[in-house]
């Protein structure tokens, strides 16, 4: 503002007084400027502009009392380059490094002599490795370990077998870099998407080695506004409230400690190997800032009392053990909010996780930051992930989800579950002001951005509820953000979770909170479009296999609870909740803080071909422990309204069955992706379901008329006489014996046709692809390739189909549309009467492994169709192997009648209908073989126009592979024994498992009617929470925003409420004075010019005479003509 002011004042008072010089703004100053030449000027915005710094000279007399430093916003350049954050992923091991867990906190001489009776077999070699930070002179709960090759097996069992002793984990080791560029801000931007061009593929150890450990735990990217103010902090300033008394802790990448925008840094601790506390990087200054800034770019909290944990070195380096120590240490000094800017996707990291559960049980609120990995499904990073954890996604200031934010679902619970609603919340994430590393302000966007804003409001509402005496724990917090959030229109909970933070409607709400239970998704309405998405998509049916509605209980009554007695279902009679059968599993303990609630929804044979609306609900009772000074238990109860959309049994060929039970996915072990270009991304990680990185295709089979339904369990445990088509995709599980044999009866005898998509499987590739894991200590090779092309063969082989060991990729045209291959496998044996489309393909292969393009391609078959022939070689009652899957209701109800033998379609990729790297779609190709699967007509035209030469042999695509010898699929599948020898021909398999049966809760009808809309605006104990906010007296307003307090008051309630020690006019400096009195002299003169000129006659100005051509003239060359004006 001063210096916009100086620029101003400048020109008018040179340039209107008479003088001949005025300022010019030049690009990083100003510069005085011969002004004699004359240029129109605005007299009413001089005025305006002398008016405005004679207001700035004032304010800065006043601004001395400010919690907010304002004097220097002006240098925020308004148009300055969004910065965005990168990141380059390695990792280096340190071999032979153990965390020893215990099974409760020990002072390091007893931690010493458990480990000591445990290996005391082994002489020497081992150590307990010192860890020297602030944590290390109080009891602990793990130990770093260091055990010599030679007695690492012996050791690790021996450690495992002690009593006290709870885990034994590998130490990890991460590296993260960080690379900023000055590039401006898009949703759009390629930076945001999933590799989708082409390159040369020279893999080798560059790329595969370097990658490392790709899931381990990182810093989230940070890619301009004043965050504050559109929040509405302003407001709870207002009252006071500027983060006084609250203990915030950030985990980041240190912090300066002079750094001027941060008044309270209450302690710089470093968890690291380096001998500083310096933010070498940047990010944990900008998310600090985020919080607790009182300068410039201003934070939410100033008055916070701020611990800086520098958990990540310059080189981005962190370990396991720096996370465990530095927790503790939080947990030591009381924490009340802990930032948390990193994630990664290993769920499945227990001591993390462990510790993250033990943060929050002593009352630390998480906020976490969802993950930078959108727009795909499945995404979402852990601990961002945990219920107890407040994860956080990210939009723009036009309200939209932000392309870089992760969505849900949760992937914990597949493949027989369905995942929770994550993210919580969503706040503004995408170029967002914060303080930058110089001192100054920068813009950065990322959900790392997202979280700290979460956490700063976290930390003003806690100083807030705190002088008040109200209650503030993980759960009340969670609750009231969720209950206050407003909801975005058009986009799905999945996506936005709650809605939008909204500040002053938390503060409402957390200021009046009494203890109680809440639900997330606090309703089910599976009619609801679009924020219900997927489950609005889908009607229910009778015979449908179950929807599940992973439902999370929040408690604020205590950090531990039960469910008492059991959910009651209560269909609403009135309108037609009887025709619901609802299976009901819940946590048996709610701890920390939450549990969870499983609906299992199915339609009773009643309503077979019915169609309406069904409505009820689920009530049910928390019981905790009485809180302090009270004698009862606390007691809550809640209700889950349920409204489903239900129509009759839709006809066998528009029912089609994914098959989810066969899909295996990081964490826990290696599985590539299947597009071997994806270099930045190696690992499967998305589920591989149909409502994450499957999204597009459900939707498509969706619009053309399909219903689709997930197969969570084995084969035997679906009734093949409903559907019309099993879609078997990418799958990376084997197949039990007898999924194998009854699917066979299925094809051959209930006419079920049956889809593979593959991918790629080559066991000298995969060895070429392997990196060594930190985790686990050893090389990781992956366990299948793309998908597991040996299980397939042994499942397709008895029709005589066999997929082929080589790895084909390219473009090819198909039925007039433009395909892409990506890492796919080809037939190398095919029935004789089937139909195969050929196409040229180039050897990805050879391509890896010789790290350069082969140049031309081979004619390859990529597809097959074929029509099977009905069999009774088999002896074996189909009834029998399904017996245990339907009921007997079933049976009667939806017995079809049986059509002729089943149609089998190979395929051998399926990137074109994976949304994580997915360039060209085959929805259409899809269409067309469900259409040939289903209905019994012909082989599509499109697919049987092959190029010359396509009775070529087979035998182009490669020997059926085996297994690869030593492979360790046997530790994470569900089908082979964990023993099983995984290089002989046949795995040895466990024996097949039951299929699960739903317990119907029994119900209590209601005769009463529900709303036609479930969602509410959640309303707490009857509080509006849109009611305006109590307002300090007016000397606190003054401390705390004079500009706004001013505004709203007028002359005589300021005169009345100031106190003595604010000076009235008659006190005014005279520096104040000399300001009126110079505003006063201006607006006079200005006024006089204005009068003056007003009449004056305009003087016509005559155009400029120029002489003949070929005359000299001092401004033109004779022989160029002057340009017309």
């Amino acid at each position: 503002m001063l210096n916009c002011a100086f620029f101003m004042v400048g020109n008018l008072v040179f340039g209107k007084m008479g003088f001949g010089f005025r300022l010019l703004r030049c690009r990083n100053g100003y510069q005085w400027k011969d002004s004699r030449q004359r240029q129109p000027r605005n007299l009413y915005m001089s005025v305006l502009t002398i008016c405005i710094a004679v207001i700035t000279v004032h304010t800065k007399y006043v601004n001395e009392t400010l919690p907010f430093d304002q004097k220097d916003c002006g240098e925020i350049e308004q148009n300055s380059p969004t910065q965005e954050l990168q990141f380059e992923f390695s990792s280096k091991v340190i071999n032979n490094e153990y965390i020893v867990a215990y099974n409760g906190y020990h002072t390091s001489a007893a931690r010493a002599s458990f480990i000591a009776a445990a290996l005391k077999r082994f002489s020497s070699g081992w150590k307990i490795v010192d860890r020297n930070n602030l944590a290390a002179d109080y009891p602990s709960d793990f130990d770093l370990i260091r055990i010599p090759e030679q007695i690492e097996n012996d050791g690790l069992s021996a450690l495992r077998n002690h009593p006290l002793i709870k885990r034994v984990t590998p130490q990890r080791q991460v590296f993260r870099t960080l690379k900023y560029t000055n590039e401006s801000y898009s949703d759009e931007s390629k930076e945001f998407r999933r590799f989708t061009g082409r390159s040369s593929l020279s893999l080798g150890n560059t790329f595969w080695h370097s990658t490392g450990r790709y899931s381990s735990r990182r810093l989230l990217r940070a890619i301009p506004r004043q965050i504050t103010s559109v929040l509405q902090a302003d407001a709870l300033w207002n009252m006071g409230f500027t983060g006084a008394g609250v203990k915030v802790a950030v985990f980041d990448t240190g912090l300066a400690k002079s750094h001027p925008h941060f008044r309270k840094i209450r302690e710089r601790s470093n968890w690291t190997n380096e001998k500083t506390f310096e933010d070498g990087l940047g990010h944990g200054t900008f998310v600090a800032g985020l919080i607790a800034s009182s300068k410039q770019c201003l934070g939410f909290a100033p008055d916070s009392e701020l611990h800086i944990f520098r958990v990540f070195t310059n080189n981005q380096v962190s370990y396991t053990s720096w996370f465990l120590d530095a927790f503790n240490y939080a947990i030591l000094k009381k924490i009340d909010v802990l930032n948390l800017s990193i994630g990664g996707p290993d769920f499945m990291d227990q001591p993390f996780i462990d510790k993250v559960w033990e943060l929050t049980a002593n009352n630390v609120i998480m906020v976490s930051a969802i993950g930078n990995d959108g727009p795909l499904y499945g995404t979402l990073n852990n601990p961002a992930d945990q219920m107890d954890v407040i994860g956080v996604g990210g939009i723009n200031f036009e309200d939209q989800i932000a392309r870089f934010s992760s969505r849900g679902m949760t992937t914990w619970e597949l493949p027989g579950g369905y995942g929770r609603v994550k993210p919580d919340i969503v706040t503004y994430g995408s170029a967002v002001r914060g303080s930058s590393i110089q001192g100054g302000c920068r813009s950065l966007s990322g959900t790392s951005v997202a979280s700290p804003v979460v956490a700063g409001a976290i930390t003003l509402l806690a100083s807030g509820v705190i002088q008040s005496g109200g209650i503030v724990n993980p759960a009340s917090v969670k609750q009231s953000l969720m209950a206050s959030a407003r909801r975005l229109p058009g986009v799905n909970m999945f996506e936005q979770g709650h809605g939008k933070l909204d500040l002053v409607r938390a503060y409402h709400l957390l200021s009046n909170y009494r203890p109680h239970v809440s639900l997330s998704p606090s309703y089910i309405d599976l009619t609801e479009c679009q924020y219900m998405w997927p489950y609005c998509t889908q009607p229910a049916y009778h015979g449908g296999m179950p929807i599940i509605v992973n439902v999370t209980i929040l408690n604020g009554m205590g950090v531990a609870g039960r469910i008492i007695d059991k959910p009651t279902w209560h269909p609403y009679t009135p309108q037609y909740g009887e025709y619901l059968n609802l299976a009901l599993t819940y946590s048996d303990l709610l701890w920390p803080w939450s549990g969870y609630l499983a609906v299992s929804i199915t339609v009773s044979g009643e309503a077979a071909q019915w169609e309406g609306l069904a409505q009820g609900h689920v009530t049910f009772t928390v019981e905790s422990p009485p809180g302090e000074g009270e004698d009862e238990p606390r007691r809550s109860t809640v209700n889950l309204p349920i409204k489903v959309r239900v129509v009759a049994t839709p006809p066998r060929a528009k029912r089609i069955l994914w098959d989810q039970f066969h899909n295996l996915r990081y964490p826990p072990g290696y599985f590539p992706r299947d597009n071997l270009r994806m270099k930045n991304d190696p690992l499967d990680w998305n589920g591989d379901h149909i409502h994450t990185n499957f999204k597009d295709m459900y939707q498509h089979l969706r619009s053309s008329g399909y219903y689709v339904e997930v197969l969570g369990w084995p084969f035997t445990c679906f009734d093949a006489r409903n559907y019309g088509a099993l879609l078997i995709v990418d799958p990376e599980e084997e197949f039990f014996p007898e999924e194998t044999l009854k699917l066979r009866k299925d094809v051959e005898e209930l006419g079920l046709s049956l889809i593979v998509m593959a991918d790629w499987y080559n066991t000298t590739v995969m060895k070429k692809v392997k990196f060594y894991d930190e985790n686990t200590r050893q090389w990781w090779m992956p366990d299948t390739g793309g998908a597991n092309i040996p299980a397939l063969n042994d499942l397709l082989t008895y029709w005589g189909i066999l997929l082929g060991d080589r790895i084909w990729e390219g473009d090819f045209t198909l039925g007039g549309h433009n395909m892409y291959f990506a890492s796919g496998t080809t037939l190398t044996k095919f029935p004789a009467d089937g139909v195969k489309v050929w196409r040229t393909l180039k050897d990805q292969g050879q391509e890896v492994l010789e790290g350069e393009s082969t140049g031309g391609g081979e004619l390859v078959a990529l597809m097959g169709f074929y029509q099977t022939q009905s069999s009774n070689e088999f002896a074996t009652s189909h009834e029998a192997l399904i017996r245990n899957s339907i009921s007997q209701e079933d049976d009667i109800t939806l017995r079809p009648t049986l059509a002729s033998s089943g149609r089998i379609v190979v395929y051998g990729d399926s990137n074109c209908a994976d949304n994580s790297h997915m360039q060209k779609d085959c929805f259409w190709m899809l269409d067309a073989v469900l259409d040939y699967a289903v209905t019994g007509g012909e082989v599509p035209l499109a697919f049987q126009e092959n190029p010359d030469g396509f009775d070529s042999e087979l035998s182009n695509g490669g020997l059926p592979p085996r297994r690869m010898e030593g492979n360790q699929l046997h530790r994470y599948s569900k089908v082979l024994e964990s023993s099983g020898q995984l290089d002989a021909a046949q795995p040895q398999a466990r024996p097949l498992p039951t299929c699960p049966q739903l317990v119907f809760s029994p119900p209590v009808p209601l005769n009463k009617s529900a709303p036609t809309n479930l969602y509410q605006s959640q309303k707490l104990l009857s509080v509006s929470i849109d009611s305006s906010l109590p307002m300090l007296p007016v000397q606190d307003r003054l401390l705390h925003n004079p500009f706004q307090a001013l505004s709203s008051l007028d002359v005589e309630q300021i005169t009345d409420d100031l106190p003595s020690g604010y000076r009235s006019h008659s006190d005014w400096p005279s520096s104040t004075k000399a300001a009126l009195a110079l505003m006063t002299m201006a607006a006079l003169v200005l006024f006089y010019q204005f009068y003056r000129n007003r009449n004056r006659p305009r003087r016509t100005r005559k155009s400029p005479r120029f002489k003949r051509a070929g005359v000299s003239s001092p401004n033109l060359s004779p022989t160029i003509k002057a340009p017309s004006v």
